[in-house]
C-alpha cells in the first residue's frame, strides 16, 4: 500500500473541511483534504459551480485534495484511504474530522414507495441535474431545510404544493420574532420567505401515510384532529439531521448524547478527547453553514498550532452555537412523528425488517442480532437514527472497514497493532 505523508488530513469538504483546510495552508502546513464525493462543497454547496465552495478551495489551492476517496479504517495519525487509484495510507502528526451529518428519515407509512424521497436527498439530486419541471411535490418534516429545499426546487420549475412543518406555529413564529439577535440569519430568512412566497406552509403538521400503485401517487398530512390528502409526483420528507459519528468513534473520540444519536465532544480549540483528532462543523452538533465555517477555521488553526488565533475566534463561536440551540428548541420533535410507523411499516430498508419485530427488544444491538436491522448496505445509517430518536438506542458498534470496499483493499493494507484500535467499552456491540 501506497503512504503519503501531510503535517494535517482533513476529512470532507463541506464548509467546516475547507474553512480548516484554508486556515492550516496559510499557516504554511501541508495538508490533504480527503472526500468521498469527487467534487468539494458537501451537502451544502454541493453544485454551486463557482460559488462558496469554488471560493473557499481557492483559499486552500496548496493543499492535496483526494476526492472520490472513502476513509474506510483509522487509527490516531493515520488514515487509510480507498481513492480511485487505489488504497492509500495517509499519514498525518492532526486530523480534523469534518464529516457533516445525514437526514433523520423517520418511518410512516409509505414511506418506501418510489417517489418518496429525503428532503436533503431531492434538493442534492436536483442540483446534480435531476428536472423536476412541472412536478407536484409536496415538503414535510422539520426545520429550515425544508424552506430552503421548497425554493430549489420551485426555482427549478416544480409545483411546490405545500411545506408541512410538524413544529407548532407558537414555536416558529417564536424563533423568527428573535431573529433581530442574529441579522444575518434574518436575511437568510427573509430571503427564503420571499424564495417561497405563495407556497402554503401549514405548521404543527406532518405526514401520517403516502400511497400509490407501485409508486407515490398522494400523501395525507394531519394536525392531529384533521387530516388533509395531496395528489403529488414527490414527496421530500426530513425531520432533521443526525451528525456523522463513526469516524469518530473509530478513532476512539467520545460521542456525547445528543437530541438524536450523538455529536462529537470538543472543548474550545474543537480538540476531541483523543490527542491530535478535531472535529468541527455539524459532526459536533448540527449549527448551519456559518457555526461550520467558524468551527472549521478553529479547528485548522489548533491543529497547525495557531492556538491563540483559533481562541480568538472563540466567541463568535458561542454566539453561532446559541443560535444553533434555539433552532433546536423551536423544532423539537413531537411525540406523533416519533409514532408513525405501525407494525407492519418497513423499519429497515436495506434487509426489508418491519417495525413490529423490533417492537419489545432493548437495544441496538438485540436488534441486529434478532432481526438484522441495520445489517445491510447503509449500516444502520437510516434505521439505526430513526431507533436511535423514536427508542433512544444509540449505535455504538463503529468498526472497519466503515464503508464498503473491495476485497482487495482490505488484503493491501498496514498490519494493525493493539494501538490501533482501542478496546471497546464493556457492552458495546460485537
Amino acid at each position: 500500500m501506497r503512504e503519503r505523508f501531510f503535517d494535517i488530513a482533513i476529512v470532507g469538504t463541506g464548509p467546516a473541511g475547507l474553512a480548516a483546510a484554508s486556515e492550516a495552508v496559510r499557516a504554511g502546513r501541508s495538508v490533504a483534504v480527503i472526500d468521498e464525493s469527487p467534487g468539494v462543497g458537501g451537502q451544502v454547496w454541493r453544485g454551486s459551480g463557482g460559488g462558496e465552495a469554488a471560493r473557499w478551495r481557492t483559499k486552500a489551492e496548496d493543499a492535496t485534495f483526494l476526492l472520490g476517496a472513502a476513509v474506510y479504517d483509522a487509527a490516531p495519525g493515520r488514515l487509510l484511504v480507498n481513492t480511485p487509484d487505489g488504497a492509500v495510507c495517509v499519514r498525518a502528526g492532526a486530523i480534523v474530522l469534518a464529516t457533516g451529518a445525514r437526514e433523520l428519515l423517520l418511518p410512516f407509512p409509505g414511506w418506501t414507495l418510489p417517489g418518496v424521497m429525503g428532503a436533503g436527498g431531492v434538493q442534492s439530486m436536483v442540483k446534480s441535474g435531476m428536472r423536476v419541471e412541472g412536478k407536484r411535490v409536496v415538503i414535510a418534516g422539520s426545520g429550515p431545510l425544508l424552506w430552503a429545499v421548497a425554493a430549489t426546487l420551485r426555482s427549478r420549475g416544480a409545483d411546490v404544493l405545500g411545506i408541512a412543518e410538524q413544529a407548532p406555529g407558537k414555536a416558529v413564529r417564536a424563533l423568527a420574532a428573535s431573529l433581530w439577535r442574529s441579522p444575518a440569519k434574518a436575511v437568510q430568512a427573509a430571503t427564503l420567505a420571499w424564495q417561497t412566497r405563495g407556497v402554503p406552509k401549514w405548521t404543527g403538521s406532518w405526514p401520517v401515510r403516502a400511497e400509490g400503485l407501485g409508486r407515490l401517487e398522494r400523501v395525507t398530512l394531519s394536525d392531529g384532529e384533521r387530516t388533509m390528502t395531496l395528489e403529488c409526483d414527490l414527496l421530500g420528507v426530513g425531520f432533521g439531521l443526525v451528525p456523522n459519528t463513526t469516524l469518530a468513534s473509530l478513532l476512539g473520540c467520545r460521542v456525547q448524547p445528543a437530541v438524536v444519536g450523538g455529536a462529537v465532544a470538543v472543548d474550545a480549540a474543537m480538540g476531541t478527547t483523543v490527542a491530535g483528532v478535531y472535529a468541527a462543523g455539524e459532526a459536533v452538533g448540527i449549527g448551519g453553514v456559518d457555526c461550520a465555517i467558524l468551527e472549521g477555521r478553529i479547528a485548522g488553526l489548533a491543529a497547525a498550532g495557531s492556538g491563540e488565533r483559533a481562541m480568538a475566534l472563540s466567541p463568535a463561536r458561542v454566539r453561532a452555537r446559541a443560535f444553533a440551540a434555539r433552532l433546536e428548541s423551536a423544532f423539537t420533535l413531537r411525540p406523533e412523528v416519533l409514532a408513525l410507523a405501525d407494525e407492519r411499516t418497513i423499519l429497515c430498508r436495506c434487509e426489508d425488517v418491519p417495525f413490529g419485530e423490533v417492537v419489545g427488544l432493548g437495544s441496538w444491538r438485540e436488534a441486529k442480532v434478532h432481526t438484522r436491522c441495520g445489517m445491510g448496505p447503509c449500516q444502520g445509517r437510516v434505521c439505526g437514527s430513526a431507533l436511535a430518536a423514536i427508542k433512544g438506542w444509540t449505535p455504538n458498534d463503529a468498526r472497519p472497514p466503515i464503508v464498503p470496499v473491495p476485497v482487495s483493499v482490505l488484503m493491501d493494507q498496514p498490519a494493525a497493532t493493539a494501538a490501533d484500535h482501542p478496546p471497546k467499552p464493556d457492552g458495546a456491540a460485537v
